[in-house]
Order: structure tokens, then sequence, then C-alpha cells
């Protein structure tokens, strides 16, 4: 690395292969320590700006340092996360899944630094490739296929964004990782946006998202919930800033994932959908492009990684200590669960964007860009959305977790609880971080990539935003009966994935099966049958035609050579002295008629 800058991804990487050969005591000390000191890393690389940790590879040179506002504010935000997730996790005794999420977060860590699509690629994957054991140790009964579909699905994403960098450097004939043309987008610029769109879980590439996080362990999901999708953000705000079609997208996704999460039971599931939503309105941040847009996009995106984390955090508590994560399985846990149900309720306002809470401070600036550039039907929509957000989260999980109708076991009341140390100190923290960041947005304000004025703490704010949660939650006490959880299966665009997949399964066991079988068949019986015909003619043509002549040939030769023989004694010297009379005979005879 060039000198100063430390790349915080080798910290974890290193501190990740050693933690097997730390035991005993040391292991809980060693577990804080190392992201502490990725954190310290990335702190320190703040004060510096422009490209470092540069390599030549053959023609290439990779940067695997690219220091700027943008990546300084994610890289912070990650860095962070990595602490307060394994601070959340202390209690976890398998060091491979504490190896799984460093190298999870180191993959995130080095896409944001990175300033090459070489090495984006590399950490990209990586990420994909760790982060999926954080959903087959928690070990349930369809963790694993869950997990297996989650690493096809985000394969299939790294081969589209591979063609993609590939086209681009056929075209362009560089690899920097920088701002693409998205007003002639080529078809490079769409499978490059598709790939990061995939791990952004934009509609309908969603549907990997709810089903993976909610089976993911306890403390896999914190680590889950903040690390792939924002990182998808940051590239998207990175390589595809402006980008008219995000706009409509992100809109899509924000009112998609509300309606899922209205309707959902698993408490986990639903704020994996609340994650589809939220991300939504970064990725319409991102597709107006404008400073203020962008500036909301990752504000937001800060702002939800602590919430989301602090949400997860207060449930994976409740999968902890219960081990359920149904509404039609909990209820009524308030007074066994008393400092659990505080922290959640405090990420429920952030994600509502409560006044003084985190989201009420970088929502509003995304809401806001839309209309400043005349994109008032997705402002709208997007002001819609959020009204449903509180819905969801800020009442329905609450209520019907903490209080609403007790549907928990005896088995399950006797369990619950609130947690160790380790993961009170953790949500204290993330509670800490959404109020600070509601209440006096100032220091983040100041690390987002444009300096722009933004003050979210107005009358016109404040009042705008009690009318919104105000009826919300009078939408919410009258039609209560129908948001009420039931214990069902609700169809997705999924649904038409897996349909396809039995269609074309059918298609291969069936007709093209059954084409084959037919052509084998067919050619069993014609050309098979001609063909061992024409070799039986062969056969007889090679015995009776071509050996008959050549077996003919070497006996009459035999023959000749039995009639010679009787010219022979079998002794050589009585056969010379024939010889040689006949030829003294011969002579004479001849020098007789020469003298006469």
């Amino acid at each position: 690395m060039t000198p100063g800058f430390i790349h915080p991804s080798l910290l974890l990487i290193g501190g990740a292969l050693l933690l097997p050969f730390v035991q005993g005591p040391l292991r809980k000390p060693y577990l804080f320590l190392v992201p502490l000191l990725a954190l310290s890393a990335v702190v320190l690389n703040t004060t510096l700006s422009g490209n470092h940790g540069l390599v030549q590879f053959m023609d290439w040179q990779l940067v695997f340092g690219r220091v700027d506002k943008l990546s300084s504010v994610f890289a912070l935000i990650m860095s962070l996360m990595a602490v307060i997730g394994t601070l959340y996790g202390l209690q976890v005794d398998r060091a491979g899944e504490h190896m799984a999420a460093w190298f999870y977060a180191a993959g995130s860590l080095g896409t944001i630094y990175c300033g090459d699509y070489l090495s984006l690629f590399f950490f990209w994957e990586m990420m994909a490739f760790a982060s999926v054991f954080l959903i087959w140790f928690r070990r349930g009964p369809q963790s694993l296929q869950v997990g297996y579909r989650y690493l096809l699905v985000h394969t299939i994403g790294g081969i589209l964004l591979l063609a993609g960098i590939m086209l681009r450097y056929q075209t362009e004939g560089n690899i920097s990782f920088n701002l693409m043309d998205v007003g002639h987008p080529q078809l490079y610029t769409w499978l490059i946006m598709i790939g990061f769109g995939l791990n952004a879980a934009m509609v309908p590439m969603h549907s990997w998202l709810p089903e993976a996080y909610s089976e993911a362990s306890f403390n896999g999901a914190v680590f889950l919930c903040a690390f792939t999708t924002k990182t998808a953000v940051y590239t998207l705000a990175r390589a595809c800033a402006g980008m008219e079609i995000l706009v409509v997208l992100g809109v899509i996704m924000a009112l998609y994932g509300v309606i899922y999460a209205v309707m959902e039971n698993d408490i986990r599931k639903l704020l994996a959908w609340s994650i589809v939503s939220q991300v939504g309105y970064m990725i319409a941040g991102i597709g107006i492009g404008t400073d203020m847009a962008i500036n909301g996009a990752v504000a937001h995106a800060v702002a939800h990684i602590l919430y989301k984390s602090l949400l997860f955090m207060g449930t994976g508590t409740v999968l902890y200590m219960t081990g359920k994560t149904k509404f039609t399985e909990l209820g009524g846990l308030y007074a066994r669960m008393p400092a659990t149900f505080f922290f959640t309720m405090i990420g429920c306002l952030s994600i509502s964007a409560a006044p003084f809470f985190a989201a009420y401070a970088s929502k509003s600036m995304i809401i806001t860009a839309g209309f400043e550039h005349h994109l008032n039907w997705a402002s709208w929509l997007l002001m819609f959305g959020a009204t449903g957000t509180f819905m969801y989260n800020g009442l329905k999980l609450p209520y019907f977790l903490f209080f609403g109708k007790n549907n928990c076991s005896a088995e399950t009341m006797e369990r619950a609880g609130d947690p160790p140390w380790n993961m009170m100190i953790a949500m204290t923290l993330g509670a800490t971080l959404c109020m600070l960041v509601g209440t006096a947005p100032g220091f983040l304000y100041a690390l987002l990539p444009h300096p722009v004025e933004y003050n979210p703490h107005t009358l016109y704010h404040f009042m705008e935003t009690l009318q919104l949660l105000g009826f919300a939650a009078l939408a919410f006490f009258l039609l209560k009966r129908f948001v009420e959880p039931v214990d069902r299966i609700c169809l997705d665009i999924d649904w038409v994935y897996r349909k396809a997949a039995c269609g074309f399964m059918w298609l291969v066991k069936k007709p093209l099966q059954g084409m084959d079988t037919a052509w084998g068949e067919a050619y069993r019986v014609v050309g098979l049958g001609s063909l061992m015909s024409l070799s039986r003619f062969w056969s007889w043509f090679d015995w009776h035609a071509i050996d008959g002549v050549v077996d003919g040939i070497a006996r009459s030769v035999r023959g000749l050579g039995s009639k010679v023989r009787l010219l022979q004694s079998g002794q050589i010297q009585v056969s010379l002295y024939y010889a040689f009379s006949l030829a003294a005979i011969l002579l004479i005879t001849f020098l007789s008629f020469q003298l006469l």
C-alpha cells in the first residue's frame, strides 16, 4: 500500500485468518480489537485524498485505495458496522461465522476503496461468497437451499457485471471505475447497472433478499442488512448517477416493499421487505442525480445502516432468546423484554422518519431534490411510501411483537428475556447514533460528497412529518384487522421465476427427453439395423470374395512349389554334379560342331 494509506480489508482478512488460533479468554478481546483496528484505519484514511495502493498488473494499473468524500463516508459507516456487528455477536462461539462476517466486511470496504473494475470484481465476488455462510451457519431446515439460491442469484449478477466490464474495456480501452456516460447508455452500461442493481435488490431482481435475510443467523442478519445493498448503492452512485431509469425503479421499490411488508408474518422478513423499500429511496435519489439528491441518497444510506442494523439486532434478540420469528408465535413480550422493546422502538421511529430520529435528516433530502428537479410525481409517491413505512415498521412491528395478542407458548415465554451485556451495548450504540443523526445531522452532512446546504429542522418539515405520521397512525388503527398477521405464503414475482423453472424442467423431462428417446429408438431400428445389415454383407464379401481370391492364389503357389520339390533329392552335391555334367556335355557338343 501507499505510505500513509492503510487498507482496512487487509486488517480484517488477516484477522480472520488468525482467528482460529486465538482461543480461550483472548478470543472475545481479539474479536473486538480487529474491527476496531479496521475502523481506526478508515478514520486515518479520511485525512488523505487521491489514489493510493497502486499495483501494476499486466497492462493495467489497479487502484486499491481511491480516497474521496464519497468513498470515505461509506467506508466509515461500513467499518463502524463491522465493530457493532461483531460486538453484538460476541456470544457466537463458531470462529467460522466471525471469519465469514469479516471477509464479507472486507469485500465491502475493498469495493468502496477500489478505483478500477478488475479489483472491484474481485471484492464484489468476495462479498457474495463470504456472505452466504452467514445464512448457512443458522443451520435451519431451509438454510442450505436458501443459501444455494442466494449464491446462484449473486453468481448470475456477477456474470452480468463481468460481461459489462469486458464490453466496456473493449469499447473504451480502460478499466477505470468512474461515472459512465449515462446520457448515452451502451450495452455495457445496462449490464453494469443491472449487475449492481441485483445486489441492490431492484424490483424485479429482489426476491433473494427477503428469503435470505430472514434465514440468516441472528448475528449474520445484522451484517447482511448493512453491507450488500448499501455497497451496491455506493457503486450505483459512483457509476450511474443521473441515469433516469433509476428514478422509476426506485419509486417502484419504495412502494413494492411497503405492500409486502404490511402483509408479512415473519418479523425479520418484514424488515427485509423494508430494506427493498428504503433502498428504493436511495436508488431514486441516484437517478435524480443532482448534488442534493446524491447527498440525500448517501445520507439515507448511512441512516439506513444505523436504524436497520438496530432493528435487526432487536429482532435478532427475539430470535436468540425465544427461537421464534413469526408474529403468530409471538406477542406480549414487552414485560419480558423491556430493553429490547425500547431499542427496537427507537429503530422503528428512525426508519419512519419521525422528528429527531435518523431518517428525518435524510429521507426528506431525496424528496426535496425530486421537487427541485421537477419530478413531482416521484416525490409525491415517495412521500406516500413514507406513510406506509410508519404503518408497517413504526406501528405493526412493535404493536404485534411486544403488545397485541399473546401467541407465545409457555416455553417461549419462559425463554424470553433481555439479551447478554454485549448485545445490549451494541444496541445502545446503534440507538444513540440513530438519535444523534436525527437531532444533530451537521456532522453527517459534513461528510457528504457535495457541498449542499440543507436544514431538516424547519417548522414546515416538522408539521408535514407530523401530518404524515398522524394519517398513517389513523389508517393503522382503523384498518388494524386487515393488517393483523396471518401465517400464510405471500406470492411474489419470485412465483413467476419458480414456475418458469418448473416449466423449463417439464420441457426438459417431457418433450425434449421424449424427442431424444424417439430419436434413439429410430436410430436403433433404422440406422443401427441398416448398419448391422451392411456390416454382415461386407463380412460375407470379405470372407468369400476377398479372402477366396487371396487364399486361392496362396493355394496355387503352394501347389507349384510342391511340383518343383519333385526335382530335388535333398542333396546339394548330387544336384551340382548333374548340373555341371550337363553343362560339360553341352559344351563338348558345341565345340565338336565348330571343329567339323
